[in-house]
């Protein structure tokens, strides 16, 4: 059966982005659907203007290190502008950018939500397009937890609190994650007295322990109040202002609360039982190891499928699938064995890849923690940056299992890591391997020279050591 596009993609986000601009490079027919703004969560209202926003409370925190932008206190003109330019280079990178890549794609541009008719064709108001392959690349969308009384406070998400025209005096912040943690350290630099309200003991929970009471430290010492361990029991709104109360009886004020409480899986609109396509619990679309779906035409990729809600996550995913479905099943790739790191830019920095310490305990496994210090490393010292560490979690043979890193850079730092683990590199590899000097990057090195010189210690190694030492002329 012929069908009028190679390719049909749902959702123009980071994954679908991946997919139709691979695809139409390789000369297939590719159809792209987008109701909303082509690059997604991330371009539009995530990652991208967030670390805009987070360069611009950088100056006003720091003058004497970063100069971009150049802002006043409070809601002074060059303030309400940083909001203005962020705005402009989104616009610009979105027309200007990316549209640019879409030359070889027919793309259904905001026309309207897509739903499918059967497993091959997909409407959008009254276009029906088929495909052989189809890709449903749709997102997730902010969380908002059933607070009695958040609705009536009207409160702000990511979708929203980069199109605010001023930095409210008062900002309340629901959540501890990613987003939270770097929108309250923006606007606390940028003049807004900051309340987090965070269920768990600890902010960014799901990480290292030790990287978040870093993080707990810094966040306090530039202003924000943390209130870990609280839940959020009612919100009122009293005129302008927004009232929380928390269970062990806080009472914060607010002019404006930022939900920033997770994402929501959500595909009714999707019609996705006239394709017969299967769900999980949780809301996300069923995926296979090869990101098909139970319909083995159909993939579904990037935040929908619920495995990783992160950018680049997506944007592999995309690859993958489209790789997948041009491959014969025994050359098809898994996913999941792809190592997934992340960040979050706040001041410092937070990265991580791999197994974390909790994982490793839990199931068992033998390893050491090795680290080295930014306070004890010149060149970190000399910036005045000293504060951090790059840890990795090694086997008693040098395996490496995961690595955490908190400082300036480490979202760069990261990547090396990865890649060790994902080619199965040992810790002596990473050692050997001449780093420019002095970067920060060169204290990945350390830890390795550090894992090495604790292996020194054992009395048993020297004597073997220094015997073979002798021995050789």
């Amino acid at each position: 059966m012929r069908y009028e596009y190679d390719i049909v993609v749902i959702g123009l986000g980071p994954a679908g982005m991946a997919v139709s601009i691979m695809g139409s490079a390789m000369g297939l027919k590719v159809c792209a659907i987008e109701k909303k703004h082509i690059g997604g969560e991330c371009m539009n209202v995530g990652c991208i203007p967030s670390k805009a926003l987070l360069e611009a409370a950088k100056y006003r925190h720091a003058p004497s290190r970063f100069g971009l932008y150049g802002l006043g206190s409070g809601n002074t003109p060059e303030v309400i502008d940083a909001f203005q330019k962020i705005q402009k280079h989104l616009s610009f990178i979105s027309e200007k950018k990316t549209m640019g890549m879409f030359k070889n794609v027919d793309l259904i541009y905001q026309k309207g939500a897509a739903e499918f008719v059967d497993s091959h064709s997909v409407r959008v108001g009254d276009k029906v397009v088929s495909g052989k392959r189809i890709f449903i690349a749709v997102g997730t969308r902010p969380q908002i937890l059933p607070v009695p009384g958040i609705e009536d406070a009207e409160p702000l998400t990511n979708e929203t609190i980069f199109n605010v025209d001023s930095v409210p005096p008062r900002l309340i912040v629901l959540g501890g994650g990613a987003i939270a943690c770097e929108m309250a350290q923006a606007f606390c630099r940028l003049g807004s007295d900051v309340t987090v309200v965070q269920r768990s003991k600890h902010i960014l929970s799901r990480g290292e322990p030790d990287a978040a009471v870093l993080l707990e430290k810094s966040l306090r010492e530039e202003g924000v109040n943390l209130l870990t361990g609280r839940l959020a029991k009612k919100i009122e709104k009293q005129g302008d202002e927004v009232i929380l109360h928390t269970d062990k009886g806080d009472v914060v004020r607010g002019d404006k609360l930022l939900a920033a409480s997770g994402r929501e899986l959500s595909y009714s609109e999707l019609r996705l039982d006239k394709a017969g396509i299967g769900q999980a619990e949780s809301g996300a679309i069923s995926v296979n190891k090869h990101l098909q779906t139970s319909v083995r035409h159909i993939y579904a990729v990037g935040d929908c499928n619920g495995y990783k809600l992160l950018t680049h996550s997506a944007m592999h995913q995309g690859m993958i699938a489209l790789i997948n479905s041009m491959t014969p099943w025994p050359f098809k790739r898994d996913y999941r064995k792809y190592v997934v790191p992340y960040t979050v830019f706040t001041d410092p920095q937070i990265s991580h890849t791999g197994l974390h310490e909790k994982e490793l305990k839990d199931r068992g496994i033998r390893y050491e923690t090795v680290e080295t210090r930014y306070e004890d490393y010149g060149a970190a010292i000399a910036e005045n940056i000293g504060r951090g560490f790059v840890r990795a979690y090694v086997s008693p043979t040098g395996r490496i299992y995961g690595a955490s890193i908190v400082g300036e850079a480490s979202g760069e730092l990261i990547n090396e890591w990865s890649l060790a683990i994902q080619k199965k590199a040992k810790i002596y590899d990473i050692m050997m391997l001449q780093h420019s000097f002095p970067t920060m990057g060169f204290m990945t090195k350390r830890v390795g020279e550090t894992w090495m010189m604790n292996k020194m210690k054992s009395v048993r190694l020297q004597k073997l050591v220094t015997k073979w030492f002798r021995l050789v002329r």
